[in-house]
């Protein structure tokens, strides 16, 4: 968080100076009116904080390192969005409303961010603008839909929807982690039981073999081939992993790797289910909330396709919106793509016929997301057992080319 030297008046007239830390200026000029300072001068500075400041007399220096650590999540801006939705439905202005919300919460790092919102919002400022100074905390979605709901004077029932579809998010991104933590967890556990044994076991227990020069089975001379270079090598191994991954990032970030890569995921069997589902149910709920906040519909589809996560999907909707510029139904735009499974199209024509678009959205995110919650434990009933039989087949392949040559040899040694 960046130093600051200010200089400033207190409400008698008293001149004060002094070095603060701060989010921004907004921030900081905030902060010292609330202790009845009022900013004149203020410029940046390396010095290392009030704390440390205080300190210096002493000879020591304090680090504060808490700012490292204090990430503002999806949870924490759907809580505040909710309660800014209830103080606002209770009747509270938007500058108490913010004023409250800066005192309530508990991460520094928000606190900053609401008390600048509340400063800007003080001055005149919308608090779209004021938000969307804050992208990283607050996507377009956010701004979009708070600057519709201003629009609209109707601002705490877009935060009510707002908060809903937030909560909705994060309860299906919970549970696709869930789903997967025990799969991870297992794969990991399994290749470091087999990198030890490989290490360590195998070399001991093949040593004897070379000592008695005696012909072995492919299947350990593979194993002792293969022990060997892990611990002779790991080093260009662990580099070959790294530069992979590297390599593969920077594929799949470019446009042929991420039409490529997006091709072949929703491809996939179970696989491409599940990100096809989950990707029709945000695209379902995200444009419903949109509708409902009064953001137009091609302005909605813009935000909706960045939220998909998958470009082929991106490049479906974006054609449909230029369909839909040039007089054409967005269920008939979807339905040509072939990419949207026909319920979908089906359900969004009959919203179109009814004037009804925006429930019978919903009523499509709730019925995908019951299925993408089928297809979650699906998959995870496909992948559970199947990460156990990799993992036992690895072990037990190390296991047998360790033991058939020692059977071999005691069953020559019983016949001599």
């Amino acid at each position: 968080m960046p130093a600051y030297a200010y200089q400033g008046v207190t409400s008698k007239g008293r001149a004060v100076k002094g070095v603060a830390t701060a989010e921004n200026v907004g921030v900081l000029k905030a902060s010292l009116k609330r202790d009845g300072v009022f900013l004149t001068s203020v410029s940046e500075t390396h010095a290392p904080g009030t704390a440390a400041a205080a300190n210096s007399a002493g000879g020591g220096r304090e680090v504060d390192l808490s700012g490292l650590f204090d990430r503002v999540t999806p949870k924490m801006v759907a809580a505040t969005t909710r309660l800014l939705g209830t103080l606002l439905h209770a009747g509270v202005t938007l500058p108490e409303s913010l004023k409250a919300m800066t005192d309530q919460v508990e991460s520094q790092r928000l606190k900053g961010i609401l008390s600048d919102v509340a400063v800007r919002v003080n001055e005149g400022s919308s608090l779209a603008d004021s938000l969307s100074r804050y992208p990283k905390v607050f996507p377009q979605l956010y701004i979009n839909m708070v600057r519709a709901g201003e629009a609209s004077g109707a601002l705490e029932t877009v935060l009510f929807r707002l908060a809903e579809f937030l909560e909705k998010q994060i309860e299906i991104q919970g549970r696709v982690s869930k789903a997967l933590m025990y799969p991870i967890v297992l794969a990991i556990l399994g290749a470091g039981i087999v990198t030890v044994l490989m290490v360590s076991i195998v070399p001991k227990i093949t040593g004897m073999f070379a000592d008695m020069q005696a012909e072995l089975p492919w299947n350990t001379r593979f194993l002792i081939w293969l022990s060997d270079f892990i611990a002779g090598y790991w080093w260009l191994i662990l580099l070959t992993i790294i530069g992979s991954v590297w390599l593969f990032r920077r594929w799949r970030a470019s446009k042929p790797g991420q039409w490529l890569g997006d091709t072949v995921l929703l491809a996939l069997p179970a696989v491409g289910e599940l990100v096809r589902k989950i990707a029709i149910a945000r695209f379902a709920r995200t444009l419903s909330t949109l509708l409902a906040s009064g953001v137009q519909l091609l302005a909605a589809l813009d935000i909706v396709r960045s939220l998909l996560g998958n470009v082929v999907l991106e490049r479906v909707v974006s054609e449909a919106r230029d369909n839909i510029r040039e007089g054409e139904g967005i269920a008939n735009a979807l339905k040509r793509s072939k990419q949207f499974p026909p319920l979908v199209t089906h359900m969004i024509a009959v919203g179109e016929r009814s004037g009804q678009l925006e429930q019978m959205l919903v009523d499509l995110a709730d019925a995908y997301d019951r299925e993408t919650n089928q297809a979650i434990e699906k998959f995870t009933t496909l992948l559970e057992p199947l990460t156990i039989v990799m993992m036992g087949g690895a072990v037990g392949f190390v296991i047998y080319s360790i033991m058939q040559p020692i059977m071999m040899i005691t069953e020559m040694a019983g016949k001599t």
